[in-house]
């Protein structure tokens, strides 16, 4: 017989976490460390965990059929394509880029060969799987997403102090193309390499503080700039947020980056959700592997703007959305809830429901007990639990394969 299963979630803590806002969503008293995300999902990293000790991950292993439908396992094999996480900002994460499959794939081969053992933290490939993520914004949320323009770039650099700018502005001046972008961007992350390069990004970051004060016609970019230094003293990434479309969400609005776009989230609190993996290669604003290669490898340098998902929305009044990007793994619905006016949710595939705000009642078709949701509950529907309704009052999300 068919059932819904509750799961525990692991909390991943970083130094750019909020302290606040995952206590909070799950009724935990703060601990005072920055919890940075709830993961919710079956990446071998971290698997949820359904009743008693059992992981999603064996879970979905021990029946792919029934758990995930022939569809997506046909698809996908026995595995969870997706992967939720509800993300909590308060300083900018990591500049960073994912990999698409072939890189992937490559890359964690090359690094088995190597003889590099899981979790080791010469890693860039912790998997062999590419990473296209979405993010929707739950408060007001920051970031950089893809290249600018390069004439909108050299009029951002114009007039900036320092050596290094000055050799990514000619550089970007010379070849306006993305092989230009490239060189531009890759100069900025060799520079780490640098030991004089602290001294010229504060030269650089003094100068856009100044043209700020001033009444700097690019006010937001400058902040930015400011803003990382002042995270990161003497990272080159700093001035390299200058080549990046600078991003700001309102509350329930999307941002889709397929795998190789180049970006960092600076703060605020989402539900993202991407391909399941652990794949990240970094360009600075860390203390973890910047792997330059691999970086450079992966990235796309083709100038454009940021990417919106393809929302829908449904019900009398718009109280669910649905959010759909160009890939095949995921989509997301959020569902606003109200007394006498019952949610329908996707029918079929592998879906998790997570509660966050209010207390709900998710009944499937072919169980015979519903799930009751509190704010921060969630459950893992299997495919033949067939149809899904919430009712009761609150915010859900369901993340689910198209």
């Amino acid at each position: 017989m068919p059932e819904l299963y509750p799961l525990e979630n692991t909390v991943q803590h970083a130094d750019w976490g909020s302290r606040t806002r995952i206590p909070q969503l799950l009724g935990t008293v703060p601990d005072g460390s920055p919890a940075a995300e709830l993961w919710l999902g079956a990446h071998p990293s971290a698997p949820s965990r359904v009743a008693g000790d059992r992981s999603l991950l064996e879970l979905v292993r021990s029946a792919p059929d029934a758990m995930l439908g022939r569809r997506v396992a046909d698809e996908y094999g026995p595995r969870l394509p997706y992967l939720l996480k509800v993300l909590a900002a308060e300083r900018a994460l990591s500049l960073q880029v994912h990999p698409k499959p072939h890189a992937a794939r490559a890359g964690f081969n090359r690094e088995n060969r190597q003889g590099l053992r899981p979790g080791d933290p010469g890693r860039s490939f912790h998997d062999d799987q590419h990473k296209p993520e979405m993010v929707v914004a739950l408060t007001e949320f920051e970031g950089l997403a893809g290249f600018r323009a390069p004439r909108a770039v050299l009029d951002l650099l114009d007039g900036l102090d320092g050596d290094l700018v000055d050799a990514v502005r000619g550089t970007l001046a010379a070849d306006r193309s993305p092989a230009g972008v490239k060189a531009a961007f890759s100069r900025l992350v060799a520079a780490r390499r640098d030991p004089g390069a602290p001294a010229e990004v504060a030269t650089t970051v003094a100068s856009v503080a100044t043209r700020l004060a001033a009444g700097s016609p690019s006010s937001r970019a400058d902040a930015t700039v400011l803003q990382l230094a002042e995270q990161h003293p003497g990272d080159p990434a700093a001035l390299a947020s200058l080549l990046l479309n600078r991003v700001t969400l309102d509350p329930g609005q999307g941002l889709f980056l397929p795998a190789g776009e180049v970006h960092a989230y600076l703060s605020g609190l989402g539900i993202e959700i991407m391909a399941s993996s652990d794949n990240v290669l970094r360009a600075g604003l860390t203390t973890k592997l910047v792997d330059e290669a691999a970086l450079v490898e992966c990235a796309s340098f083709v100038p454009r703007p940021p990417q919106p998902p393809r929302t829908r929305s449904a019900g009398g009044r718009g109280q669910v959305t649905t959010y759909r990007a160009p890939v095949r793994e995921f989509a997301l619905t959020v569902a606003d809830v109200d007394p006498g006016e019952d949610v329908d949710l996707p029918a079929e595939g592998p879906r998790i429901v997570l509660c966050l705000t209010g207390d709900l009642k998710l009944t499937a078709q072919d169980c015979p007990a519903p799930a009751t949701l509190h704010r921060g509950g969630s459950v893992f529907v299997p495919h033949d639990a067939g149809e899904l309704r919430l009712s009761g009052s609150g915010h859900a999300v369901c993340a689910w394969v198209p």
